[in-house]
């Protein structure tokens, strides 16, 4: 029994969660603090997070693809040690600027008028920048293609590894930013960047070796297929004399190889190719996204982002205007996380008994069903709603008091950047003066709503977060290894396209009493989200779609878009 105990404690499986712990939550910890950081830099205002979360969202958005290709083309090693530098080497020299800058703020406001100090806040924003790149490349490499090969042919494992990387997930989401924020609370803002890269520093250095020892334990991990074009196929072939065949234009080859050929090939690339080049792999790269067998059930979760019924600044402050408590909303995020848990759980569960594709439509459906909670607060005693009171009026006076705060969350618990609504005095977790609007009512607000609201919220994080890992496992499975960089980083990019839609859905109405129709139309994109993912799993199982059986334990579930199974 020790010696199993021993065994589990060294295998790869466990120093791959380790790593992904260590990782997430140094990125938890950043992502709440740079925000807190830029705030307080700019005297309290919120112009430079706004301005660090639209460069975050608009460069994902661009370069996810080109992210995602880049990963494709090169070995995982190289790519997660690469990731894993860049990014905490970035972290850290932010730390440093913001130490420097809270140290001379006074001195840096007199040179050069002011310039110097410009630049120290254009740096931290790019920088900054460059560590959420560099954290995209490494979700991709070790949870989209890492956690695939560690697992093997075995898919049980497979959902097991996803549905505790997303326990992790939820848990850091939590425990990171109270762990730091209570570090800047009774130290200062300098202590607290002096931590954050203390801490960087010291998991770098754990995480470059938890990785090298995953991939010593995972030989695996040595071999990629990687897709490259007929003629480099032949030039390839008869420099290497392989006796390895190529299929269909993509060929297994060890990873040394790829990277020793590659040179070779660059030199033949002219200047405007090169220039091309990242336009092109754009392109391609959502071509490809587009042509995929599970294409609908990736837009099916993109939608599921172009919502206001999650846990950040925009509900919360909604929830201040109705008279919540700021310690109410710290057990009813308690609460959200426990019920994410929980869809984990059920996931695994679900999935050994329905298969792969019909956990993901009683997902839907369960989630959908706890929704329909929130759009009926919207007709209960308590609600604000108003259709009397158009929600854009005024819109250039409520764009100009209105300003976006980003925070980084989980994916599916509202992804990097949280926009300000025009409510007042929200975003700092105060509650709105009883009498600042003349025509509120003294008299307390009834809670039916609200409470019917978050009731709907937290209820649906069982299914949000089961349908999450139902399409994570379907895109894992079924994209060829050539393109899961490629193709994951478009579905990253095509989240936060939708996310940023509903942020800017929210500053052209927001005023409490238009908080309804955002709930309403919020409804409306997750029934359309999951219409997409029905759609698919029709396409996939065909008249078996409702045929819900326990498959056998030694045969694949209906993950294949044939809806067939497989022996492994």
């Amino acid at each position: 029994r020790l010696g199993s105990v021993v065994a589990y404690f060294t295998s790869a499986k466990f120093l791959l969660y380790l790593g992904h712990a260590l990782s997430t939550w140094g990125d938890r910890m950043w992502h709440f603090a740079v925000s807190v950081f830029l705030v307080e830099l700019y005297g309290n205002s919120l112009l430079l997070t706004a301005v660090y979360g639209l460069v975050v969202a608009g460069s994902v958005l661009l370069l996810g693809a080109i992210i995602g290709d880049w990963v494709d083309k090169n070995s995982r090693l190289k790519v997660a040690q690469t990731s894993l530098i860049v990014q905490n080497a970035s972290v850290i020299l932010c730390g440093i600027i913001l130490m420097i800058v809270f140290l001379f703020k006074t001195q840096l406001l007199t040179l050069y008028h002011g310039w110097l100090l410009t630049v120290c806040y254009i740096l931290v924003i790019t920088i900054a920048n460059i560590a959420n790149l560099a954290s995209t490349a490494t979700a991709i490499t070790i949870q989209r293609d890492w956690i695939v090969v560690v697992a093997g042919e075995d898919r049980s494992k497979l959902a097991d590894m996803n549905a505790t990387v997303r326990r992790i997930d939820q848990l850091t989401n939590i425990l990171a930013p109270m762990a730091v924020g209570q570090i800047m609370t009774f130290g200062s803002p300098m202590i607290g960047c002096g931590f954050i890269s203390g801490w960087n520093l010291m998991s770098m250095c754990v995480e470059y070796l938890l990785l090298w020892k995953v991939y010593q334990k995972t030989p695996t991990l040595a071999l990629k297929s990687v897709k490259v074009e007929e003629s480099e196929l032949k030039q390839l072939n008869v420099k290497k004399e392989s006796d390895v065949k190529p299929a269909e234009g993509v060929q297994l080859i060890v990873e040394k190889d790829v990277t020793g050929f590659k040179p070779q090939q660059e030199k033949e690339v002219g200047c405007g190719a090169r220039i091309a080049e990242p336009f092109i792999t754009f392109r391609d790269g959502w071509v490809a996204y587009y042509n995929q067998p599970v294409f609908l059930a990736g837009m099916g979760l993109a939608f599921l982002y172009m919502t206001v019924l999650g846990f950040d600044c925009i509900t919360t402050g909604y929830a201040y205007t109705q008279g919540l408590s700021g310690s109410v909303l710290s057990l009813l995020m308690g609460a959200s996380a426990v019920t994410g848990i929980m869809g984990t759980v059920a996931f695994t569960w679900l999935r050994r008994k329905c298969g792969l594709i019909r956990t993901g439509l009683i997902s839907g459906v369960a989630q959908f069903a706890c929704l329909v909670l929130c759009a009926i607060s919207v007709f209960m005693p308590g609600s604000p709603m108003d259709l009397t009171v158009s929600p854009f009026a005024d819109i250039s006076a409520r764009l100009f008091e209105s300003q976006p705060l980003p925070t980084i969350a989980s994916p599916e618990d509202q992804p990097e950047m949280i926009f300000a609504t025009g409510m007042p005095n929200l975003l700092n977790g105060s509650t709105p003066p009883a009498n600042s609007d003349p025509e509120m009512s003294p008299e307390p607000v009834p809670l039916i709503s609200v409470s019917l609201l978050f009731a709907g919220v937290i209820a649906a994080r069982v299914g949000l977060w089961s349908f999450d890992l139902t399409v994570t496992q379907l895109l894992q499975e079924n994209v060829v290894e050539s393109e899961r960089g490629i193709i994951n980083g478009v579905q990253n990019s095509m989240n936060y396209l939708l996310d940023l839609l509903h942020f800017i859905m929210v500053i052209l109405a927001p005023n409490p009493e238009a908080f309804g129709l955002l709930v309403l139309i919020s409804v409306s994109f997750v029934a359309m989200g999951h219409i997409m993912y029905f759609r698919f799993a029709q396409k996939s199982l065909g008249k078996q779609l409702f045929v819900c059986c326990t498959p056998d334990p030694k045969t694949v579930s209906d993950s294949s878009p044939s809806g067939n199974t497989s022996t492994v």
